[in-house]
């Protein structure tokens, strides 16, 4: 079929990546850092810079000769409009906590989070389009009254690309995550968008996954875009029985699932992905920072000494229990919460033990998010480790046996990047008629270290075991 490029445009950078449109093999690379403006608010970008530093990755004829392109960009960036199409204010990007109070707001609003997850499978949080449109109407009247269109990153870009055409359009996975489309009735929820902004607003119409926004001028092909979850998720070839664990600062536990999940608790963020499949997300706040306090208690200097110091204790860390809820817990819902250690004996007071803890810990905690899929019926055979975290060997060593699945460990790579040039693959087969629209390119999978349970899987369960009896007996009830 030729060449084709998937975009990644994150909070930072932005990653081009050229790939054979029939293998996915990567061509050719680009990158270019945002440019940063001096005095402004980190949660207020102008989206100028996305598009200069589009233009500078692509420098150098990147883009020869390539015949499609996708767009994947940072999630919850809101890009308020008027009615010429131009930016009202800034771009609000980014977990933004000038937020918080608008959060609350909104589920009160409605009447609290059962009513949210019923409405749009998801609660509102800080970082949310539909909450940081709570706050501008609270704050910024006057340029709330004056936004017309509200558009995501993805979306602004791919309009951009088009020359600014009078159809807007975004794709299920970018909508689902805005808090007013609902993934389980494929429709927005203009009221929540009213309730949020204080009146309605013109909306992108939702494409299909393997549908094209449109042809540049040149007649370049440009595909629906998604968010750069969904594109990850797309990049990495995850399908049914396959979840992914992200090690950030907090951690996110993500599955492919058939339909979409209603969750009354709100723990369960029901997304959309590139397919047409769905994406039910459960996040935790504390998965990297546990091992990074861990190491600071420790007087340790990184993560690597944090690990090798815990390979030096046995599973189950002797007995000690770290529950890791540094900064509260989302999953379970205990926002006051602090960690808690437990089972300190004179024999299990040595850093190596305290070390093993933290990873335990971390790894548990992330066991619990993928508990809280598999009782609503998701089905996990096979856990993709992201992050710099799930290179280390404590990690590698007890994740599968605590997990109780295999995990595969990618090599480090542009997932977004390449998911959205397999996006933009797909386009361009279902236009020349070479693809079925129902049906993705089927390229080469990731790089990756598969680690499988074994004969550890028992000892695993056990540890697990260990960690969810202390939880109960500390928070009862926390996941009923």
């Amino acid at each position: 079929m030729g060449i084709v490029a998937g975009l990644d445009s994150s909070p930072d950078f932005t990653r081009i990546v050229v790939c054979d449109a029939d293998t996915g093999a990567v061509l050719k690379q680009g990158y270019a850092a945002h440019p940063v403006e001096g005095g402004g608010r980190a949660s207020d970008v102008d989206p100028q810079a996305w598009l200069l530093s589009l233009g500078e990755a692509a420098g150098g004829g990147l883009l020869e000769g390539v015949q499609a392109i996708g767009v994947s960009s940072q999630q919850n960036a809101v890009v308020p409009l008027d009615a010429q199409g131009n930016t009202v204010r800034p771009a609000m990007v980014g977990g933004d906590k000038r937020a918080q109070v608008a959060a609350a707001d909104l589920v009160d609003a409605l009447g609290g989070r059962e009513a949210w997850a019923q409405a749009v499978g998801c609660v509102p949080q800080a970082a949310q389009p539909v909450t940081k449109l709570r706050w501008l109407n609270k704050t910024e009247p006057d340029a709330a009254l004056r936004t017309a269109v509200l558009l995501q990153a993805h979306d602004w870009l791919v309009w951009q690309l088009l020359g600014r055409p009078v159809r807007r359009t975004t794709d299920r996975g970018g909508a689902s995550g805005t808090g007013y489309w609902s993934a389980a009735t494929g429709a927005y929820r203009a009221d929540l968008v009213e309730l949020a902004l204080g009146h309605q607003a013109m909306l992108p119409e939702v494409i299909g996954p393997s549908d094209a926004a449109g042809t540049t001028p040149e007649g370049l092909l440009i595909s629906a875009g998604t968010g750069e979850t969904m594109a990850a998720a797309f990049g990495l070839g995850i399908g049914l029985g396959d979840a992914v664990v992200s090690l950030g600062a907090s951690g996110s536990v993500m599955a492919v699932h058939p339909e979409a999940l209603v969750d009354n608790s709100g723990m369960i963020t029901s997304l959309a992905d590139a397919t047409g499949m769905h994406l039910p997300v459960v996040t935790t706040l504390n998965a990297v920072r546990t091992l990074r306090g861990a190491a600071e208690m420790l007087g340790l200097g990184d993560l690597e000494s944090l690990s090798d110091l815990a390979m030096k204790s046995t599973p189950g860390a002797h007995g000690l229990v770290l529950l890791p809820y540094l900064e509260g817990e989302r999953t379970p819902n205990l926002p006051h919460t602090a960690g808690t250690l437990t089972g300190l004996r004179r024999e299990s007071m040595k850093p190596e033990h305290l070390a093993r803890a933290a990873f335990e810990g971390m790894l548990c905690g992330l066991a619990d998010a993928l508990d809280v899929l598999r009782g609503r019926g998701v089905e996990v055979r096979r856990v993709f480790l992201l992050g710099a975290a799930a290179e280390l060997s404590a990690v590698q060593a007890a994740a599968p046996a605590l997990f109780g699945a295999q995990v595969v460990v990618p090599q480090p790579a542009d997932y977004a990047a390449i998911g959205a040039a397999r996006q933009a693959a797909w386009a361009l087969g279902v236009s020349q008629g070479t693809l079925d629209p129902r049906t993705p390119p089927m390229w080469q999978g990731p790089a990756a270290q598969v680690l499988e349970p074994g004969e550890e899987l028992a000892v695993g369960q056990a540890v697990r075991q260990q960690y969810v009896s202390v939880r109960e007996q500390t928070y009862p009830g926390a996941f009923r």
